[in-house]
């Protein structure tokens, strides 16, 4: 008998959000990104990163910093520790989704 799928995490399986906490991931524990520097890199509009934002804050997968420099508002994000491990699991659950279909096609 074979071992069960994983299953994949529907907070991060989003195409959209599957790239935000990609592009988070990279950052070292501590840093943050600004919400602009993330929408440049994603090639998203506002609302839309907006939405997939909150969507990863209420999983408590990201953190988000609102904040000034200077006069200007800015908001700051970065990956949680539960974020980073909900990632490293996901990553685990497709690399074992796609062993097991690799193996299926062999004979």
């Amino acid at each position: 008998m074979t071992a069960p799928l994983p299953e994949l995490d529907p907070v991060i399986h989003a195409q959209v959000r599957l790239r935000v906490v990609a592009a988070l991931s990279v950052l070292r524990e501590g840093d943050q990104m600004a919400f602009p520097r993330l929408q440049e890199l994603l090639g998203l509009t506002g609302g839309n990163l907006s939405v997939h934002l909150r969507k990863l804050e209420d999983a408590e997968y990201i953190v988000v910093t609102k904040t000034h420099r200077g006069r200007t508002p800015t908001t700051l994000l970065s990956l949680s520790r539960r974020g980073r491990l909900a990632f490293d699991e996901y990553t685990a659950a497709v690399r074992a989704l796609l062993d097991h279909v690799g193996s299926e096609e062999t004979p």
